[in-house]
């Protein structure tokens, strides 16, 4: 009897395996279908960002995007130093200004400019008429000038498709008045059609000359405050850096006698009502305008106020708080004195000279793949906007080099011979661990050729796309490698300003290495530069907003760069440039559950709005970002001198000299020849 309930319990055990199996399986399946349905969402999302365009759809909802694809970058202009602008200026009625002022506040990007900013726009836009059927903009041209639409409607297609209809009071190719882009779209008049029109070169030089001048007068209201007579411009230039624009109502008071002083002002626009308590009435003592400063005091001492400060009617006052102040000029007034008599010496140190200068173009030979689908054809390391960087080798060393071939046409047509020159004469005087070295520079009728070191462990960007994201120690490694690099261009005056995963490379060590110089710069600390220059995700506030920038936006742009490397993504990102913009200068950084504390405290010092309240550009500059928490585990002295394990060696693969590159098809076509001469240098 036992037996066969024993056997009947066997059996239905039996049946439930089976059936859970069964069950098992069709979980499975329905897994697989899922995954199967994700991926194909992933792809299409993917395809749908990846379409850059100036004519966005109206989609209400972002998703959350990640960088996919390499970032664009944006090349600088020359900008006109005067232009005649007096002639430009076109009177408009209250209807016109008023339908102007809306499309511009109703406007993504146009919205984040200031009052000022906005009054030039409309004194400047140029009226311009299209009959129907007319093309405003073609599909794949250049664009330099941006529209509002002041009647009738157009028609916006893309590939043929219909995309949108524009009418009255819409904003279109505004993407055109920071830089020259390709226009994405098409854009037909539909009925007779009146546009109102602003040029690239006007807006800039407008918004560029209007920063200096602003700036010029701010240091000199500076000059008159006798607490800060004594600091130079280097350092008067620091403060105007941390200094926050503050505007106040009629009658708010800005400061309140007895209370506890900590801040500085200057008075920008505006009057300002000087009281104080006289048996407990208000006696008014003088009244304030434009260029005049209080509250200097606060800044050295700890002390209450001794009036109070009302506004009479609207202001706009410029401010610094005494902690910020404390952090921007050392009271002891030598440190930067100091600094530039390191960097004196520094540039009196004579340059070990390059062992390989003697190499000859006729010695390269390139490197072939040995299998897979391009096998013997040369190898290609990268490519660009002008050329590509090809794999050599040479016939008696057996030594590898990268060289970069770069279209001597294409240089002209974009305006860049001055920063080809620049970056030749850069790399020519850098000798630095972290910075890659340039062994020789030829040049034909087609191409200049610039034979550099070879990083066999590839692009920080290819390794981090592999993984996804980066873990914290090999983050950290990365960054300080740059930190170092910073170190040695700074003390030099150079400004690097194209920080990005895509141009640091891996030794065969791993130790990370700064490629590509063709938007560095020389600037005299306490100058100004004002193009607008860089990779969207990674561009400072100030470029942006054409305020004039420094060795600043270097700080920022390493901020950005923690984030990526943490996150798999910037922290600013968006499929369109002008979305991009906007979330920069909204500021506001948005931090993945798993970034730890220290991860965020750095990266939010870093990406301080305000260029002189950034971490590395206060007063004890680049030694504050080494000495944050997040850095408590290097060794710097030992980083500097090549002695640290890297971490990022385990992502460093063996192989052919070329296993840690992406593979690119052999280019056949050859870039035209180019006679001007402006190469003659090279």
């Amino acid at each position: 009897m036992k037996c066969t309930d024993m056997e009947k319990q066997l059996e239905d055990l039996k049946q439930q395996l089976e059936k859970q199996c069964f069950i098992n399986k069709e979980l499975q399946r329905q897994n697989k279908d899922l995954e199967i349905r994700l991926q194909e969402k992933e792809r299409l999302l993917q395809q749908l960002q990846s379409q850059d365009s100036e004519f966005p759809g109206h989609s209400g909802n972002e998703v959350q995007e990640f960088r996919k694809s390499r970032a664009a970058v944006i090349a600088p202009e020359p900008i006109a130093e005067t232009l005649e602008i007096s002639s430009t200026r076109v009177k408009k009625n209250a209807t016109e200004t008023s339908l102007i002022v809306k499309a511009i506040q109703k406007n993504d990007f146009l919205k984040r400019l200031d009052d000022e900013q906005t009054t030039m726009m409309v004194e400047l836009l140029v009226l311009f008429k299209f009959k129907p059927g007319e093309e405003v903009i073609k599909e794949g041209s250049e664009g330099d000038s941006m529209y509002i639409v002041a009647a009738g409607e157009l028609q916006v297609t893309q590939a043929g498709q219909d995309l949108r209809t524009l009418t009255t009071g819409d904003v279109f190719g505004e993407l055109a008045i920071l830089y020259n882009c390709k226009r994405t779209a098409t854009v037909k008049a539909k009925s007779s059609v009146r546009l109102w029109c602003m040029e690239r070169q006007t807006y800039r030089t407008i918004i560029t000359n209007k920063s200096k001048k602003k700036r010029e007068q701010i240091l000199g209201f500076l000059k008159t405050a006798r607490t800060l007579k004594d600091l130079n411009d280097v350092q008067l230039s620091k403060i105007i850096d941390s200094m926050e624009e503050v505007k106040y109502q009629d009658k708010a008071v800005i400061v309140r006698e007895g209370t506890e002083g900590n801040a500085f002002y200057i008075i920008l626009k505006g009057e300002v009502l000087v009281t104080k308590n006289v048996s407990g009435h208000q006696k008014q003592i003088r009244r304030m305008g434009k260029g005049e400063h209080f509250g200097e005091q606060a800044l050295i001492r700890e002390m209450l106020r001794t009036a109070t400060c009302t506004a009479d009617g609207p202001v706009t006052c410029f401010s610094i708080d005494k902690e910020v102040f404390e952090e921007t000029i050392p009271i002891e007034q030598l440190e930067l004195f100091d600094d530039s008599k390191v960097m004196q010496q520094d540039a009196e140190v004579p340059e070990k000279s390059s062992p390989s200068s003697t190499l000859r173009f006729k010695d390269l030979v390139p490197v072939m793949y040995q299998e897979g689908r391009y096998q013997g054809d040369p190898v290609t390391l990268g490519v660009g906007g002008f050329g590509r960087v090809q794999l050599m080798t040479t016939l008696n060393y057996g030594k590898y080099y990268a060289m970069k071939q770069v279209s001597k046409k294409q240089i002209v047509v974009k305006r860049q011979e001055e920063h080809m020159l620049f970056e030749k004469k850069i790399l020519k005087a850098i000798q630095c661990d972290f910075i890659v070295r340039l062994h020789a520079t030829f040049k034909d009728t087609r191409y200049i050729y610039m034979v550099m070191e070879f990083c066999g462990g590839g692009e920080v960007w290819t390794k981090l796309k592999e993984v996804g994201r980066f873990d914290e120690p090999i983050a950290v490694f990365c960054t300080a490698c740059v930190v170092e690099a910073y170190v040695y261009l700074h003390k030099k005056n150079i400004m690097y300003r194209d920080l990005k995963p895509e141009n640091l490379m891996l030794d065969m060590k791993g130790y990370a290495k700064l490629v590509d110089f063709g938007f560095a710069k020389e600037l005299n600390r306490g100058d100004k530069t004002y193009s607008f220059v860089g990779t969207p995700e990674y561009m400072a506030p100030e470029i942006i907003k054409n305020q004039g920038h420094d060795f600043a936006v270097d700080f920022w742009s390493l901020g950005i760069l923690i984030f990526e490397l943490l996150a798999g993504s910037p922290p600013f990102s968006s499929s369109e440039p002008q979305k991009i913009y906007a979330k920069i200068l909204d500021g506001v950084l948005k931090y993945p559950p798993y970034l730890g504390e220290a991860a965020k405290s750095i990266i939010s010092k870093l990406c301080r709005p305000r260029p002189g309240q950034r971490l590395g550009n206060t007063k004890n500059g680049i030694k504050d970002i080494r000495n944050h928490r997040w850095f408590s585990s290097m060794n710097w002295h030992k980083l500097r001198v090549g002695q640290l394990e890297a971490p990022t060696v385990r992502l460093v693969r063996k192989g052919p000299a070329y296993i840690n590159f992406d593979r690119f098809a052999q280019d056949q076509t050859k870039a035209e020849e180019e006679f001007s001469g402006w190469d003659k240098d090279f």
